[in-house]
C-alpha cells in the first residue's frame, strides 16, 4: 500500500530520481452482497468499484507525477491530491477488512465482539459495550460534511479512544482498530440521509475478529498498514 521513493545521490541534487510502485484496487473478502441487509449490494460494489478505484488511480497520477517533477513548487503543489487520494486509499483499505457478513444472519462472524482483551479494553473505558457504540455514533454523526468515525489506541496512554477525521484524512494519532465510512457514498442510496440509522445498523456487521487482532498487535507494537 506504501508509496516507494527511492532516492539516489543526495536529496538536495536536481538529479532526485522518485520511482513508484503503483497502487491496486484490494479484493473484498466477501461478495458485494454479504453485507445485506445492513449494507446494500448497490452500495458496497458503487463504493469498491468506482469510489476505493478513483483514490486508487488518482493516487498513482499524483505519484506518478510527483516523480517526475523537477522543482519544490511542483512537488508542494502535490501535496493536497497525494493526501486525500492516498488516506482515501488507506482509509477503505481499512474499512473493508473491519467489516464482515453479519452473524445474526447466520453469514459470518459480523457484529459478534467476544471476551476478550479489545472488549475488556472498551469495557474499561466506556462502562460497557452498548455505551461505546452509543458514544461512538453521537460522535461520529456530528462530523460536518465528510469523513470517517475511529475507535484507536492511544500510542502514549495505550488506552482506546474514540476520535474522528476530515474529508479522507487517515488516522495518524491514533493506531486504527475500527473505521467507519460516514461519506453519503457510504450510506446515502440505502439509509438516505438517515445517517444515525446506517450507524446502528453498522455494527451488525463490525468484524470484531479483525479488530481485536489490529488491538493486540497495536499493544505488541506490531501494527503495520
Amino acid at each position: 500500500m506504501g508509496y516507494i521513493i527511492i532516492a539516489r545521490g543526495r536529496c538536495s541534487s536536481p538529479s532526485l530520481t522518485l520511482t513508484t510502485m503503483a497502487h491496486q484496487l484490494p479484493d473484498l473478502p466477501y461478495a458485494y452482497d454479504a453485507l445485506e441487509p445492513f449494507i446494500s449490494r448497490q452500495i458496497m460494489e458503487l463504493h469498491h468499484k468506482k469510489h476505493h478505484a478513483t483514490y486508487v488511480n488518482s493516487l498513482n497520477a499524483a505519484e506518478a507525477a510527483y516523480a517526475k517533477a523537477t522543482t519544490p513548487r511542483e512537488r508542494i503543489g502535490l501535496q493536497a491530491a497525494l493526501k486525500f487520494n492516498g488516506g482515501g486509499h488507506i482509509n477503505h483499505s481499512l474499512f473493508w477488512t473491519n467489516l464482515a457478513p453479519a452473524s445474526s444472519e447466520g453469514k459470518g462472524n459480523g457484529g459478534a465482539l467476544k471476551d476478550g482483551p479489545l472488549k475488556e479494553a472498551i469495557v474499561s473505558v466506556f462502562g460497557s459495550f452498548d455505551e461505546f457504540k452509543k458514544t461512538f455514533n453521537t460522535t461520529t454523526a456530528g462530523i460536518q460534511g465528510s469523513g470517517w468515525g475511529w475507535l484507536g489506541l492511544n500510542p502514549t496512554t495505550k488506552k482506546v479512544e474514540i476520535t474522528t477525521t476530515s474529508n479522507q484524512d487517515p488516522l495518524l494519532t491514533h493506531i486504527p482498530i475500527i473505521g467507519v465510512d460516514v461519506w453519503e457514498h457510504a450510506f446515502y442510496l440505502q439509509y438516505l440521509n438517515v445517517k444515525a440509522d446506517y450507524l446502528n445498523a453498522i455494527w451488525n456487521v463490525i468484524n470484531w475478529e479483525e479488530a481485536e487482532r489490529r488491538y493486540t498487535d497495536a499493544l505488541a507494537g506490531k501494527f503495520k498498514l
